[in-house]
């Protein structure tokens, strides 16, 4: 559901197709949490990462295929460092960050797409989400087995993403004969067979669907489908502790196949992440500059999902809170108004908004004023990432 308001809104008009309606939903969507999922071969760290990400979930981690069967599902906050400091000039009394699902879904193996290793309910969870993380196994460890007897990054990928190609191909195959014969009655599904014939060849040859230019309603006839290889995705390569702040060969292995796919890599130790979860908060710097590193990887991770999906933050700031409101790029004032509530979109008069860099630096909001810095913004205004805003309304 989450994907479909996405890419209705990027190929959709610029401006004006999120209207009344739309954000009224988008309010009630956020509710729900768009969704990211942990996908990868068994034993490659994907629980033992979910478990450090949502510290209090109880996602079981251990030394056999498929100990995750049914997906585990956490909440999880989107690390900020600039709400503490928006507390602080606010005066606030608490901190409401940004939040984003995130589902452990149980590994793939080869075959998965033919039922292998209970692949084809894996893959229906994989199909839920709205973004994939690919957690691939990036240390060597002789106590932890790996399926295909050895470490090989590459190897692993192309299962994964074979997997994914197989299952799209089914579901495509059965869906363009279906739709050829209905386009003999109905012209809109021509649209659909047309766009069905770029994508199939794609994915014969291996090819991930995303790799595929559409038009837009050729876009939009296929939304529904929810094609495994249209997702967005970013690769996690899960490494040892002595690895996090330099990397491996494994890790390079990674990032030349995120560079051909387009993609963006991570580095992360989920033997990290879960020690730093059995230490003191004031021991956890000093651990980690210990590996030589400022932050685990877990932040970073956490931030790149969220940005993969195409959200952004704006924030509110007063005596009672500070809080960050999660939007999808590209959207106005009024839009972003109406995630906070309906009858702020309806009846609203203009945004009176400030950079955080402008606020920080000048450290109240009359400071920020007095040189001019607050602007007041109207309903053509498109958020932009960072904007601290109060919204003028009336209904």
């Amino acid at each position: 559901m989450s994907i479909r308001f996405e890419s209705e809104m990027e190929h959709g008009e610029q401006n004006g197709f999120l209207n009344r309606h739309f954000a009224q939903t988008l309010h009630n969507l956020f509710h729900l949490m768009l969704r990211a999922g942990n996908v990868g071969l068994p034993n490659v760290g994907k629980s033992t990462l979910f478990n450090a990400i949502v510290e209090n979930s109880k996602a079981q981690a251990a030394n056999f295929p498929f100990c995750t069967i049914e997906p585990n599902v956490g909440i999880v906050d989107v690390p900020d460092a600039r709400m503490d400091r928006l507390a602080e000039i606010g005066s606030s009394e608490r901190i409401l960050p940004a939040k984003l699902e995130i589902v452990d879904i149980a590994g793939l193996v080869k075959g998965a797409s033919q039922g292998e290793g209970l692949g084809n309910q894996f893959l229906a969870n994989i199909r839920e989400v709205d973004a994939i993380i690919h957690v691939v196994r990036c240390f060597d460890n002789d106590d932890i087995i790996h399926v295909a007897g050895s470490i090989d990054p590459a190897r692993d990928i192309e299962i994964i993403n074979m997997e994914l190609v197989l299952s799209d191909m089914a579901q495509v195959e059965r869906r363009l004969e279906r739709a050829r014969k209905e386009a003999r009655t109905k012209k809109e599904s021509q649209v659909e067979v047309e766009a069905l014939e770029k994508i199939l060849p794609a994915l014969q040859e291996g090819f991930a669907a995303r790799t595929i230019s559409l038009t837009e309603d050729e876009e939009k006839s296929i939304k529904n489908l929810g094609l495994l290889t249209k997702k967005p995705i970013i690769f996690a390569a899960n490494v040892a502790e002595h690895d996090l702040a330099t990397g491996n060969k494994y890790v390079d292995a990674v990032k030349a196949i995120a560079i051909e796919e387009g993609a963006q890599v991570v580095v992360i130790s989920a033997q990290v992440e879960a020690e730093l979860l059995e230490l003191p908060a004031e021991d956890r710097r000093e651990y980690l500059e210990s590996l030589g590193v400022t932050e685990g990887g877990l932040q970073s991770l956490i931030r790149a999902t969220y940005m993969l999906l195409g959200l952004q933050t704006y924030f509110t700031c007063g005596p009672k809170e500070t809080r960050a409101w999660t939007i999808i790029q590209g959207m106005t004032a009024p839009q972003a108004a109406g995630v906070i509530h309906s009858d702020f979109e309806r009846g609203f008069i203009r945004a009176e908004t400030v950079s955080y860099k402008d606020l920080d630096e000048n450290g109240s909001m009359a400071n920020a004023k007095s040189k001019g810095l607050v602007r007041s913004e109207g309903k053509e205004y498109i958020v932009q990432e960072g904007d601290v805003m109060h919204f003028l309304f009336n209904v």
